[in-house]
């Protein structure tokens, strides 16, 4: 069940930026447009206090192409004990969202790694580099369709099939 705060939190999100919300666990979420991302986060830290971006991260629904990726945004506010989730679908072709850094100090390093890992773009943002990467790395690691470049590891659900008489690494 749903608390009441957050219920008006909900309500209000899904009237002004035309939000779906969802709850699930316990964990309420709410999908937004990359167009309300902003304003909505805004909102969130002016009027509801949620003034904690706690988490970015992106989720990869590879091969599915609209949307591929949904853009995580978890809030808190700590005065109040609530959690509340925006996640924003993106399709596959040039993924981007707009930088919440003029909100949310924490958010600088936060869509660095979401552009290092999954390639998706910040728009906006003040210093868009590789942060746990190196300059000259090609290609997002996050991305289900990033390619391994190793041989698959030896897998089974039994067991005795698997050989252990090869040392470990050999496949």
């Amino acid at each position: 069940m749903m608390d009441k705060a957050l219920q008006s939190i909900v309500q209000v999100l899904e009237k002004e930026f035309a939000g779906e919300a969802e709850e699930s666990f316990g964990e309420v979420q709410v999908l937004v447009s990359a167009d309300n991302l902003v304003a909505a986060s805004q909102k969130l830290h002016d009027e509801f206090g949620m003034t904690f971006l706690s988490t970015i991260t992106a989720v990869d629904y590879f091969p599915q192409k609209a949307p591929r990726f949904h853009v995580v945004y978890i809030f808190r506010s700590m005065s109040e004990n609530l959690q509340l989730s925006l996640r924003v679908p993106l399709a596959d072709e040039a993924p981007v969202v707009p930088t919440l850094t003029g909100i949310y100090n924490n958010a600088n390093w936060r869509e660095r790694e979401l552009w290092d890992m999954f390639g998706i773009e910040v728009e906006g943002h003040p210093d868009m580099r590789r942060i746990l990467m190196p300059k000259d790395w090609e290609g997002h690691p996050l991305r289900k369709d990033y390619p391994l470049g190793y041989e698959e590891p030896q897998f089974t659900f039994s067991f005795e099939d698997i050989d252990l008489s090869k040392p470990k690494g050999e496949i």
